[in-house]
């Protein structure tokens, strides 16, 4: 079984569920790409960039949510 570690937690993906890029683990997540910051193994990667942005079995990955209010 493939994990990816989100935010501290590591997430299990079952017989080739894993996303491949960072836009198909948002969309897994129901996460708006626009809202979020992304950093996988430490490196901020850009919006234009969650397409082409490969995941690997074990990575980890932060996601920042922009938050209104004020």
């Amino acid at each position: 079984m493939e994990m990816l570690k989100i935010n501290g937690a590591e997430k299990q993906f079952p017989g080739g569920q894993m996303p491949s890029t960072l836009t198909d683990l948002l969309e897994k997540l129901d996460v708006d790409a626009a809202t979020v910051v992304a950093e996988v193994d430490g490196k901020i990667v850009q919006r234009r960039q969650f397409a082409s942005t490969r995941l690997q079995n074990g990575q980890s990955i932060e996601l920042i949510r922009f938050m209104g209010g004020g």
